[in-house]
C-alpha cells in the first residue's frame, strides 16, 4: 500500500477495501455532492462585539416588573 491508498473498512463484513485518493475523491462527490463556491475575503462579515446585558435594568421601579417569580 502506497500513500495516495486509503484502507476503508466496509460495514457488511470484516474485509478491507483500499480505495486510491481519486476513488475516495469520486465516492465523496457522489455522496456529498459539489461543495459551495468559496467564499470570498470581501463577502466576510464584520462582527461588532457589544456589551453585556446590566443584571438589572437602569430605570427600574418595582421590582416585581421584572423579577421572574
Amino acid at each position: 500500500m502506497n500513500g495516495t491508498d486509503r484502507e476503508v473498512a466496509m460495514d457488511d463484513d470484516s474485509d478491507r477495501v483500499v480505495f486510491t485518493d481519486e476513488e475516495a475523491a469520486f465516492l465523496r462527490h457522489v455522496r456529498f455532492g459539489e461543495l459551495p463556491p468559496r467564499v470570498l475575503p470581501d463577502d466576510f462579515v464584520e462582527l461588532h462585539e457589544t456589551d453585556p446585558r446590566p443584571l438589572r435594568p437602569d430605570n427600574h421601579l418595582d421590582d416585581s416588573e421584572w423579577r421572574h417569580p
